[in-house]
């Protein structure tokens, strides 16, 4: 019997304005190009799509199996029951979007080390996943099955006695496509596959503010200030790949986790200063500190109890705040927009692997400029 594992993708959830629509799109054809990449491999024995979508069926390619649900959605529940019900012995698990760069010798790689184990979680990130790869499969029937992908490297760890090996932390691994912000990035940075980079084409997107935070993320003077749930893999890769001088504000890391977002205990140090001071005094005030700033805008709001739906995070995340019906939000967005500085706002996603993309691609563009070939514009 082949020892090959089984490629299991999940493309879900509801997407209702055009703005969050344009990551839908965004995340189905990420779920076509990472299927494609993993099909071509040879490193992987059957493909399930597990969606709430019954059109994709006419757009995957012939011999993936689509298992199509439009029921209420547990992941945990959802997961085993394809593990269960297809007698599925080595799975590689991808949330669609989760690793939008990562090509075919990335996925043999794990599909190969996987094969040869027997005892064994892979994951891309061992506290927040989008992507798991762990054998025996049946051992999720251990554990307790959690909502989100995010937490069941721990628990097939901490449960099931998998042993956990998490893959190196770089773009590829650590990149993923939660927010219109991030396809922005993948706009400036590129290396998305066939697909995405086909509908990213289509997208009419400002990305002049991300390229002026690039440029300073490679030069000696600049100083950039990152605010969020900024991680401890974060802050090295930072200090050892920019150029720049640092300003880091790491607060609320696993704040949705625990809940403390939803509880209303989320507390954040800018967010202090912000209530205090108002959106126009606070960026001026940014403004003394960086010749930048990334900021991850969901502890804050988290904060101030700013109640703004996922289409208005959105909208602020591309600095659109003409689109924007939460006041607050809009006044703030504003404020970021006409900042003297450039300022990104994004959610998790922006000031991890977002920032990781960001820097190579501002390399990139310096070696570009530096060796005299035109251009020299992220592209």
């Amino acid at each position: 019997m082949s020892r090959a594992p089984d490629l299991i993708v999940f493309l879900g959830g509801e997407f209702e304005s055009p703005v969050e629509q344009q990551v839908r799109t965004a995340l189905e054809a990420a779920a076509l190009d990472v299927i494609d990449e993993a099909n071509a491999s040879g490193a992987f024995g059957r493909t399930f799509l597990v969606t709430d979508d019954e059109a994709l069926q006419t757009r995957v390619p012939r011999g993936v199996a689509v298992d199509v649900d439009t029921d209420a959605f547990h992941f945990g529940e959802r997961l085993a029951g394809v593990v269960r019900d297809e007698h599925v012995e080595r799975a590689v698990y991808v949330g669609a979007g989760g690793v939008p760069l990562m090509r075919g010798s990335d996925l043999a790689g794990i599909g190969n080390h996987l094969a040869g184990e027997d005892m064994v979680v892979i994951s891309n990130n061992y506290f927040s996943a989008d992507l798991v790869a762990f054998t025996p499969a049946s051992a999720i029937e251990r554990i307790d099955l959690p909502t989100s992908d995010n937490f069941l490297p721990r628990l097939l760890h901490d449960q099931a006695g998998l042993e956990s090996r998490p893959l190196p932390r770089s773009p590829a691994t650590q990149f993923n496509i939660d927010s219109p912000g991030d396809l922005a990035i993948l706009k400036v940075a590129g290396g998305a596959g066939t697909h995405l980079s086909a509908f990213l084409d289509t997208l009419e997107i400002d990305r002049e503010p991300y390229r002026r935070l690039g440029r300073c993320l490679v030069d000696a003077k600049a100083e950039v200030l990152v605010a969020g749930r900024v991680g401890s893999q974060v802050w090295p890769y930072l200090e050892s790949e920019t150029a720049c001088r640092l300003r880091v504000y790491s607060e609320e890391r696993g704040m949705q986790a625990a809940g403390r977002d939803a509880s209303g205990k989320a507390r954040s140090l800018l967010a202090f200063h912000l209530r205090e001071v108002g959106c126009a005094r606070f960026f001026r005030e940014l403004a003394e500190l960086a010749d930048a700033a990334c900021i991850d805008t969901r502890p804050l709001l988290a904060h101030l109890g700013c109640e703004a739906s996922r289409a208005d995070r959105f909208w602020s995340d591309l600095g659109r705040p003409d689109q924007i019906e939460n006041p607050f939000l809009r006044e703030f967005t504003n404020a970021a927009v006409n900042a003297s500085i450039p300022v990104l706002l994004g959610g998790h996603s922006l000031i991890a692997g977002g920032l990781m993309l960001l820097n190579e691609a501002a390399w990139k563009d310096e070696d570009k400029r530096v060796l005299g070939e035109p251009d020299g514009s992220f592209e």
